[in-house]
């Protein structure tokens, strides 16, 4: 059912007056707002049809409205006014940015706790993994008849080394033709791929050569399974006691241990989307059915993306949160793509 346009105002007004001030909202403040070009009497109706559609509900009898899960969809859908950041919050964030880039080599592990700061809210930064990543180079180092060292360079240009040792002595001058085997048959192949060969070569070469063969090629699968994990990162998790919310501890508590001790289990949208925002039930997780998620990606390089995600109520300021948000991000993109900052804007 399209709701009519008075309707939509008041549902509005309702949903802002509500995440300015945590407290059910009535017809007589509503009325006032309007500036009496609406009666209270018709308010109260209004607010009454808008519960029966799902989009309001009543905490208790005497109560005025809060918004539902379902009122909040169709405010940050059609009646939430976008707005981008001013020109201090973007020099806030560029500054932020800085300040960290000086500070830290690891910008995603920190994006975190810059958006944290930026929204004042709990934040989480995921590096996702790259599952496609395959073996470039091999290099096979002798140390000592039962020592040797294997190098490992991959398709994403990571280089990676390991000091290894075999229970039994071995010629270390067939490490050359060792390399040269793994170079021909074990590079730009899934992890899979190179067990299946390897099981292949067990009764072609000599026991103690597999064994080095064999080593070499479990620590390949370690460093291509690590690329493909994701990384998450989370901070800011004291920030739901501020709340209104979360004034019960217990329920705080459970909301930060999920935060701290389930973060893999936080949103990671699988499709494309620069923004996403996941309201109430919308969220799969049980923990986070009262909370809000939004999430914002950015782009690496490489073909990898990172993500930054803010987990607030339901009551989160989404016209803020959205705005700053998809500036720090895009602002990340152009630091990955180009190493710079976007420019300030000019004042007039």
């Amino acid at each position: 059912m399209e709701l009519s346009a008075r309707k939509k105002q008041i549902l509005k007004r309702v949903i802002e007056d509500y995440i300015a001030s945590a407290e059910p909202v009535g017809s007589k403040a509503i009325a006032q707002e309007m500036g009496g070009s609406v009666s209270s009497a018709t308010v109260r109706n209004e607010l009454a049809e808008l519960s029966d559609l799902g989009y309001l509900e009543q905490p208790h009898t005497s109560a005025g409205r809060v918004p539902s899960p379902k009122g909040y969809r169709l405010y940050v859908n059609e009646l939430m006014e976008r707005r981008e950041v001013s020109e201090a919050e973007a020099e806030e964030i560029n500054e932020t940015l800085q300040d960290k880039m000086s500070a830290a080599g690891s910008m995603i592990s920190q994006a975190g706790q810059m958006v944290s700061s930026i929204v004042d809210y709990p934040a989480y930064a995921v590096a996702e993994g790259k599952s496609g990543v395959t073996v470039k180079r091999f290099e096979l180092l002798g140390v000592d008849d039962t020592s040797f060292i294997t190098v490992v360079m991959t398709d994403d240009s990571r280089v990676k080394s390991q000091l290894q040792r075999s229970p039994l002595a071995f010629d270390r001058a067939r490490l050359t033709d060792l390399s040269a085997l793994l170079n021909t048959h074990f590079t730009k192949q899934s992890r899979e791929e190179m067990s299946a060969k390897l099981m292949g070569l067990s009764d072609q070469i000599a026991p103690e050569l597999f064994l080095v063969l064999s080593a070499t090629v479990g620590y390949a699968a370690e460093i291509l399974e690590e690329a493909a994990k994701k990384d998450v990162f989370t901070t800011g998790a004291s920030q739901i006691l501020k709340m209104p919310e979360y004034r019960d501890l217990d329920k705080a508590h459970d909301l930060m241990t999920f935060f701290v001790d389930n973060k893999e289990n936080l949103p990671v949208p699988e499709d494309d989307t620069p923004l996403k925002i996941l309201i109430g039930p919308e969220n799969v997780n049980e923990a986070l059915r009262d909370t809000s998620v939004v999430v914002a990606s950015y782009d690496i390089g490489g073909g990898m993306r990172g993500l930054v995600g803010v987990v607030g109520p339901t009551r989160m300021d989404y016209a803020t949160v959205t705005a700053r948000l998809s500036y720090f991000a895009d602002s990340l993109t152009r630091m990955f793509g180009k190493s710079e900052l976007p420019p300030k804007e000019e004042k007039e």
